[in-house]
């Protein structure tokens, strides 16, 4: 049988992928992928060839020109405007401009098609999609008059872990034990986080690295508009994510009914801000991501409109780490700015600078103690607020004997907090620190 024309072969694919628009998203395994599209190229042209067929199914994944892109780790968005030009946005430089681009209107369309067989939703009469790429990869595109416009941000295989964001200078041990000492609360009680910065600031990417020191018998409820969040060390972990039928309120509302010790929000930023502190209300965890930039700016936000949350209870609320891209030595770098606990309310909420960075000497200063966290967590647990300050010290030297001993990816991290919190003598003997001492 002879093949078909590249021209007449591009627009059967065409023909064949429009058809297929957000089926492949829902098939389990490659070979039922593969069988789905040939029978619906069979479908469209009989008469195709068998290497026809096996042209299709194979450019199906082929996202020319930006694979390379796709499976580079150092990329973090790629930008594609029309056929004008692709720009990208990577952990090294910055954003950059692609030397390629997409050659034609055709090509763009082809592309869109091949993206929207993935398509998980739809709104605004189908002319914003949002797409999951089998690597998971989000895809967001939207139609305009010019072609397609979309932005895909790269989903990283391998999530930065918080040792990986201390080598990049975001943070100190001391910083990052801090941290830790929050997010497990000496099993009692966990703060209440938030935390802010702008877009492309590294929320996010903060928040995944803080899943290393959960404890492991937490029921984590995860909630996002689409899946950023690497669960990967939670066990009992249930991950939702929005559509155009339910919206982030309709879930953090729902979550308080999975029996959730920590509620996790992917970005928080409209009415949901009151369910969740409904939740810390009744006693769990919350844990997300706002945009603002200082942690007063956070304050404020919350307080007006779409939030519109008290201003009485927004105590219930710990702490608030914001974190920014900073230009340091000729490149923005991401940096930790600010640590701020809340501890009280007079004429507006009060906050506790505990640590800041200075954007003019680019030095930061030393995190001060706790006091509004750290009195409630020696009130819990019977620790005086001493033997919680050496435990804070004591979680500094072993994030870095951590990291000297290579033990630095996310799930090793996990591994050593779960056996720390089951066994701490045991644990601290396993990196050669036996003689630090632990809570007793």
């Amino acid at each position: 049988m002879i093949g078909l024309e590249e021209n007449e072969l591009k627009i059967f694919e065409a023909q064949v992928y429009d058809q297929l628009r957000g089926a492949l998203n829902i098939l389990p395994s490659e070979q039922d992928k593969a069988r789905y599209i040939e029978s619906v190229a069979k479908t469209i042209n009989p008469s195709a060839s068998k290497e026809d067929i096996e042209r299709v199914i194979a450019d199906a994944t082929n996202f020319y020109p930006i694979n390379k892109y796709l499976n580079n780790p150092d990329v973090e968005d790629i930008m594609i405007n029309n056929t004008e030009n692709i720009f990208l946005y990577t952990t090294q430089a910055g954003q950059v401009k692609a030397p390629e681009k997409i050659d034609n209107r055709f090509e763009l369309d082809l592309l869109v098609k091949k993206f929207k067989m993935f398509a998980t939703t739809a709104v605004s009469h189908e002319r914003i999609f949002d797409v999951h790429l089998p690597n998971g990869s989000r895809v967001n595109i939207v139609d305009s008059p010019l072609g397609a416009d979309i932005t895909i941000r790269n989903f990283k295989g391998k999530a930065m872990s918080i040792i990986d964001l201390i080598n990049r200078g975001e943070m100190s041990y001391k910083l990052a034990a801090r941290l830790w000492i929050y997010t497990d609360g000496l099993k009692v009680r966990p703060a209440n986080i938030l935390i802010g910065g702008m877009p492309a600031s590294g929320k996010t990417t903060l928040l995944n690295a803080m899943f290393s020191f959960f404890r492991p018998e937490e029921r984590i409820i995860t909630i996002e508009e689409t899946y950023e969040l690497n669960t990967e060390t939670q066990e009992n972990c249930v991950r939702l994510e929005t559509d155009p039928t339910i919206s982030m309120e309709d879930l953090v509302k729902n979550s308080l009914r999975m029996r959730p010790d920590r509620i996790i929000i992917g970005e928080v930023r409209g009415a949901e801000a009151k369910d969740m502190m409904t939740a810390m209300n009744i006693g769990k965890i919350a844990m997300a991501t706002i945009h603002a930039g200082t942690a007063r700016d956070v304050i404020t936000r919350l307080q007006h409109t779409p939030m519109n949350v008290e201003m009485d209870i927004i105590p219930l609320i710990d702490v608030i780490i914001i974190i920014s891209q900073v230009f340091e030595n000729g490149k923005f770098v991401r940096k930790i700015t600010q640590v701020s606990e809340i501890s009280g309310i007079e004429t507006q909420v009060l906050l506790s600078d505990l640590y800041t960075y200075d954007y003019k000497t680019h030095k930061s200063s030393d995190i001060l103690p706790s006091v509004t966290y750290r009195d409630t967590l020696s009130k819990l647990t019977g620790y005086p607020p001493s033997e919680i300050i050496i435990e804070e010290e004591r979680r500094a030297k072993i994030l870095e004997r951590l990291n000297q001993l290579g033990m630095t990816d996310l799930k090793s991290i996990n591994e050593f907090a779960k056996l720390y919190y089951d066994n701490p003598e045991a644990a601290l003997k396993k990196i050669n620190l036996e003689h630090l001492g632990i809570l007793s």
